[in-house]
């Protein structure tokens, strides 16, 4: 990553990889890189995939949906968002989403920059064959995320 303070560019196909096994993402920007205002992940994922609903509490979120489409569930309310979708979500309301029928890709934006540490953990416990629940939930609480809603068909 660049350092913090100076001007950089991330072109496509850069930026460190994070292997979830179902789906990857990859940072564009992070805390070290922005000193601490955003991070910006790119993710693409499978037909159907998605998280259950959740809270940041640490930081405000926002997508931008580059192919595909996404459900996205905020706050209680169901909205579809096609490719040139944009979403912003404020820290501490529950949302979630799905990937619609396609495989899709988003970027993920967080205010200030958070849950690259969350996507890194997580993708290390996935490497294992023995990790549970209760290390997922644990994961997510370390980064200020709180599961608020049942679990998802296809997430992890």
């Amino acid at each position: 990553m660049a350092d913090a303070g100076r001007c950089f560019v991330v072109t496509p196909g850069e930026g460190g990889l994070i292997d979830l096994g179902d789906f990857e993402m990859r940072v564009k920007a992070d805390a070290g890189s922005t000193r601490g205002v955003i991070s910006v992940l790119e993710a693409t994922e499978p037909p159907g995939f998605g998280p259950p609903v959740h809270v940041h509490d640490d930081a405000a979120e926002a997508f931008y949906v580059l192919d595909g489409e996404y459900v996205m569930s905020l706050d209680g309310d169901e909205y579809r968002c096609p490719a040139g979708s944009f979403v912003f979500i404020p820290a501490g309301v529950p949302h979630g989403f799905r990937v619609g029928e396609a495989p899709s890709r988003k970027l993920n934006f967080y205010f200030p920059a958070a849950m690259t540490g969350y996507f890194d953990d997580l993708a290390a416990a996935l490497a294992r064959s023995d990790v549970t629940d209760a290390e997922l939930a644990q994961i997510a609480e370390a980064h200020h995320m709180h599961v608020v809603g049942p679990p998802s068909e296809r997430y992890l």
